[in-house]
């Protein structure tokens, strides 16, 4: 028999005196409370009732033993409670990974609005550029932008999608006069971008004229973070591919210039993935929402800035 079964019955038989009782209560036998008592009394070798055809006694050792099962099984009850409180009420520690250019730039800011709406939850917001594994890591929620996701048990929601244009900055345009065509490209210096999702020797562009495919040669300078591409581009390296969340603030500002404002970069997916589709704690349910809010419906804000259209259903 479970243990915690037996402990339960025999805090009963204690409460109600009679094995009959607890019996009736339980809609079971006599026979069966009777032999949960004893289990419990051989796996501790003593006496807990002293049992008569008239009456049961609770022995000194009983008594302890009672005690300690009252307050065991009180904290079982506490802890399926709050357990189960989780599914409804957000509370505890979540732990994010992104990566860091969508991290830095909107994952922070939807992790600081869901705070301000769950502030029992703390948000522990760790970034790196690497496919995380959620269950080794202890991670609540992975962000990751892909094409497209490797099998795994994973569950994953599309919250919103992301696009790369071309800039530079005046600096670099005053020197070298701005591209005209995506041919133009090739006697350009480039700042290239190595990421999960982004190769940096070919350029796959969306335009006016279709599909075209750049690939960079010669020196040049590579980056595996949007935030450093950003600086570089700023700085006057070249022309590079960086994401619209990272370039928004620069190309309102003026510090960086769109180049061939027509073409983008085919959609990349934002997804927020966790690692199991039951149970799912109400703190996840609840920040993917603030993710779909403040990073999808952002995303989508600045294509629209940028006159980038695409297929939201791709």
């Amino acid at each position: 028999m479970d243990k915690l079964y037996n402990m339960s019955v025999f805090t009963k038989v204690v409460e109600m005196g009679s094995f009959t009782a607890v019996a009736n209560h339980l809609s079971t036998t006599v026979g069966n409370i009777s032999r949960a008592v004893t289990v419990l009394e051989e796996g501790v070798n003593a006496r807990l009732l002293q049992r008569s055809t008239r009456r049961l006694a609770v022995t000194d050792a009983g008594r302890r033993f009672y005690e300690r099962c009252v307050a065991i099984l009180g904290d079982v009850e506490r802890a399926e409670a709050e357990a189960g409180d989780a599914l409804i009420a957000p509370r505890g520690v979540l732990r994010v990974h992104a990566v860091p250019g969508l991290g830095r730039q909107l994952v922070a800011r939807a992790a600081m609005a869901y705070r301000q709406i769950y502030p029992d939850v703390s948000v522990d917001l760790l970034l790196s550029q690497r496919m995380p594994n959620l269950l080794e890591e202890q991670l609540d929620v992975g962000i990751v932008i892909a094409r497209s996701l490797p099998d795994s048990n994973y569950v994953t929601q599309k919250i919103g999608v992301s696009h790369c244009i071309l800039a530079a900055s005046p600096a670099y345009l005053e020197q070298h006069s701005a591209p005209r065509s995506p041919q133009d490209l090739a006697r350009h210096s480039c700042v290239l971008l190595s990421t999960v999702d982004y190769a940096p020797d070919a350029w796959h562009l969306e335009g006016p004229e279709g599909a075209f495919t750049h690939c960079p040669t010669g020196a040049h300078l590579g980056v595996n973070d949007m935030d450093a591409m950003a600086t570089a581009l700023r700085d006057g390296a070249g022309l590079g591919l960086i994401a619209g969340f990272s370039a928004i603030e620069d190309l309102r500002k003026g510090t960086l210039v769109r180049v061939l404002p027509g073409y983008y970069t085919n959609a990349r997916n934002v997804y927020a993935l966790y690692p199991s589709r039951q149970f799912v704690d109400a703190k996840t349910k609840l920040f993917v929402d603030a993710l779909k809010l403040h990073v999808g419906d952002q995303l989508a804000s600045y294509a629209a800035e940028l006159g980038i259209a695409w297929d939201e259903k791709a």
